[in-house]
């Protein structure tokens, strides 16, 4: 941190307030009407100096501050003193200010220097759509199953803790979602992200890299986990990963979301598979596959390999009481 902190009772001075601001991708058409009104209510604008070009036309006539891009604890003091002067403050990142943002480095900042959620300084979260949700909606439908998102960002995480979340969601099956992939100094980290998913996943395995989505110099380039590095990737862009369902269709990247486990539509109409009931758990689901696997007669090893589960999880499981079905489930 670049800039003391001031003793914990300045807090109180003259109360002023940190709106911590979501743009989402950039866009003012896809900029929220609450981030719209508190960069207008705000006295000064704090950022990142790309993210404050964003927004240039609606911060004329207001204090601007601008920060490089490794000066988030700086941009989260820098907000500190001004509410403490009494102003209220707009701190703004792209995408939404929880996910990957400055809530976070503020919030570490505001509680070292005393601050409680009954100080005289109001903190308002304004979220905004984050390029998880962005980059999807720009290339089809690939989150409507289980996903997660990893930055490969190891400025300030350490590159093993990186590679053990990579493998286990590979290995899981997750559509995943890569912040950070590349910069002009950072560019084995994709190669070495890939070389882990490979590890478990199809080659063939569906990939988006969006650059600059909802920005004047937006690209997408729907690929391959095989050939994914062959693209052009940098600290704008966000990759996508599938999982082993999902497909590109007339240019389109899709997640299914399981209904063709329990339906078949035919003319129009939705049927359910035989053994399968509309609103319960599928036959497969946790009551059927307990029952199944207890009455397999199996060793739990051996389950454990099909499954790739814990064994002692599975021992858990031959051993557990069958929970009681649902009358309605959530499909």
């Amino acid at each position: 941190m670049s800039t003391p902190l001031s003793p914990p009772e300045n807090l109180t001075a003259r109360p002023g307030k940190i709106m911590l601001v979501g743009l989402g991708p950039g866009s003012n058409d896809h900029l929220t009407a609450r981030a719209r009104a508190a960069i207008a209510e705000a006295d000064t604008i704090i950022g990142y100096v790309t993210y404050i070009r964003l927004v240039a036309d609606l911060v004329a006539g207001k204090e601007v501050i601008k920060k490089s891009m490794t000066e988030e604890l700086d941009r989260a003091i820098e907000a500190l003193e001004r509410a403490r002067q009494g102003k209220k403050v707009a701190l703004i990142s792209s995408g939404d200010a929880g996910v990957y943002g400055m809530a976070g480095p503020t919030f570490e900042v505001l509680f070292q220097a005393g601050w409680t959620p009954d100080s005289a300084i109001e903190v308002e979260i304004v979220p905004g759509a984050s390029a998880l949700n962005t980059c999807a909606a720009l290339v089809g439908a690939p989150l409507t199953h289980d996903f997660c998102a990893i930055s490969l960002s190891d400025l300030l995480t350490p590159w093993p803790t990186i590679a053990r979340r990579l493998d286990a969601v590979a290995y899981a099956d997750f559509v995943v979602a890569l912040y950070n992939p590349k910069s002009g100094r950072r560019t084995q980290q994709i190669v070495e992200a890939q070389r882990l998913f490979l590890r478990h996943r199809d080659p063939q395995t569906p990939v988006a890299i969006v650059k600059s989505g909802y920005r004047p110099k937006q690209r997408i380039e729907l690929t391959t986990l095989e050939k994914m590095n062959e693209a052009e990737i940098g600290m704008l862009s966000t990759v996508l990963i599938g999982n082993s369902n999902t497909f590109i269709q007339h240019g389109l990247m899709v997640t299914p979301r399981g209904y063709a486990n329990k339906y078949a539509v035919e003319d129009g109409e939705r049927n359910t598979h035989a053994g399968e009931q509309a609103g319960r758990s599928l036959s497969t689901g946790l009551n059927g596959w307990m029952a199944a696997i207890q009455q397999s007669g199996r060793s739990a090893a051996e389950l454990a390999a099909e499954y790739r589960l814990p064994e002692d999880y599975i021992a858990a499981v031959l051993q557990a009481e069958l929970p009681a079905e649902d009358e309605a489930a959530c499909e």
